[in-house]
């Protein structure tokens, strides 16, 4: 079943995380794919995350499909202008990749090619509002279109913001799916009350969330991201609980999984993640289905 269809499913989803490889070498990514195949509902292929350049996410997503999976191929703002947009976009439809994440993109700060030009030409609304375009059969300046591509589109929202700043990112929630967004990404978070305030205030817009879940594997990891990522809370419990394991692999994984038993109480799926450590993935999935 196409990962659109399962959306309107009574179905909690599992999506996967896998990042394109830096450089030609698939072997990882094939290996990773064919351990989550018939177990994930669909495969989240980031385009370059940590602004750090890796096979980008269409090219991926070409190969993952031949492999059985389910593509979410990612668009973001950072490294295009609308003309290259819009084409990548046709060239993905036409390979059969109908599922999208449109999202910012990392600061190039952040990563391996700092003297990089950002382009951003398109924000995040503008893009989705230019694939709302295509889909109704004109390129982003009313140009007719030759057939018409049809996309299922999801973008990001950080649910773990506070006060005032939740309310904005609320707004610009609001703003996507006025735009076309058919389902939404959220930074990781181990805070289920915090997640499950941000549920009741967006009830109205009755669109799938599926929060990040990332397999922790060190407690100066999890302190990181707690300590600098915005939005993302990990409570003491759970760093403690890692520090206090004799295996903090084991442990991650262990947690991992009972968020997500956990997470199935309150939404439609989860996105999970293991940044560097793909293998690790079949572990966390092995567990929720035992």
């Amino acid at each position: 079943m196409h990962f659109e269809s399962l959306l309107d499913a009574n179905q909690f989803l599992i999506i996967a995380q896998l990042e394109p490889p830096k450089g030609i070498d698939t072997a990882q990514l094939v290996k990773s794919a064919d351990s989550l195949k018939g177990r994930v509902h669909a495969v989240v292929v980031p385009e370059m995350s940590g602004a750090i350049m890796r096979m980008g996410s269409l090219g991926a997503s070409v190969l993952l499909k031949q492999k059985g999976l389910e593509p979410i191929v990612n668009f973001h703002c950072r490294d295009r202008n609308r003309l290259a947009l819009q084409a990548d976009l046709l060239s993905a439809f036409s390979l059969g990749l109908k599922n999208l994440l449109i999202s910012k993109g990392d600061e190039i700060t952040s990563g391996d090619h700092i003297e990089a030009k950002p382009v951003y030409d398109l924000g995040e609304i503008a893009l989705l509002e230019a694939i709302k375009k295509f889909q109704k059969g004109t390129d982003l300046i009313g140009n007719e279109l030759s057939g018409v591509p049809n996309f299922c589109v999801g973008s990001e929202v950080n649910a773990g913001l506070q006060r005032g700043a939740l309310e904005l990112e609320i707004l610009g929630m609001e703003k996507k799916i006025k735009a076309g967004a058919n389902y939404f990404f959220t930074p990781p978070l181990y805070d289920l009350n915090v997640f499950d305030n941000f549920l009741k205030k967006v009830s109205p817009f009755k669109v799938p969330i599926f929060p990040q879940v990332i397999v922790l594997k060190s407690v100066g990891m999890a302190r990181f991201m707690s300590r600098h990522i915005e939005g993302v809370v990990i409570p003491e419990e759970i760093i403690d609980r890692l520090g206090k394991a004799p295996d903090k692999i084991k442990e991650g994984i262990a947690i991992a999984a009972e968020t997500i038993q956990k997470l199935k109480h309150l939404c439609r799926g989860v996105l999970l993640v293991a940044i560097g450590e793909e293998e690790r993935l079949a572990a966390v999935v092995d567990q929720v289905e035992g």
